[in-house]
């Protein structure tokens, strides 16, 4: 029960904190169906899984949150932007810059050695760069959860960790539930969720 209340709390914070934009709702939406459909074709397609994982879902769910979420004193939680940032259990903005400068890089270091130093073998055409490509990727999102959960292991603890291990991996789910009415609330002109479940 303690697992499951965590992950609640996780959750919770992380809707209240970090999704106030109806845009950044449905891009949310957008993600987690492209994440989904990544998860399935992981199985049958890992080249169609990383390229849809990194280029849909991942840069969908980051424009909501770099363009559109609101930075300014959030009244509903009575939080500053800086406190949210400090407090954030995964990766907040500052640490999603690294990671996806990481990523950004990756096309080019391997485009300067095509086996990325030794580890791939060493062929040529497009076909070889988007295989590696997608495979440099898949193991940079498996990296990046492994990393900051095991980084919460140490600064906070293990469950910690765990949970946020599992929200990360649930959360396509978890956003659809979510996030499913957001596009009628864009076509109704709100542009900002009211937020009026949450209280003091």
């Amino acid at each position: 029960m303690k697992f499951y209340n965590e992950l609640k709390k996780q959750r919770w914070d992380d809707h209240r904190y970090y999704h106030h934009s109806r845009v950044n709702q449905a891009l949310h939406l957008l993600s987690a169906l492209c994440f989904l459909t990544s998860y399935f074709l992981l199985f049958t397609n890992p080249v169609a899984s990383a390229l849809l994982g990194w280029l849909a879902a991942m840069c969908l769910r980051q424009i909501g949150h770099f363009f559109f979420e609101p930075r300014a004193y959030d009244d509903v939680n009575q939080a500053t932007h800086e406190h949210k940032e400090d407090i954030k259990v995964g990766y907040n903005l500052q640490r999603k810059i690294v990671l996806l400068s990481i990523w950004a890089l990756t096309p080019v270091v391997l485009f300067v050695s095509p086996d990325f130093f030794g580890q791939f073998d060493q062929r040529d055409g497009a076909d070889s760069y988007i295989y590696n490509l997608s495979i440099l990727w898949l193991a940079l999102g498996a990296l990046a959860v492994i990393f900051r959960t095991a980084q919460l292991f140490v600064i906070a603890d293990v469950q910690t960790g765990l949970v946020w291990c599992t929200k990360i991996l649930t959360d396509p789910f978890h956003d659809v539930k979510m996030y499913y009415k957001s596009p009628y609330f864009l076509a109704k002109g709100e542009l900002i969720d009211p937020m009026r479940h949450i209280s003091h």
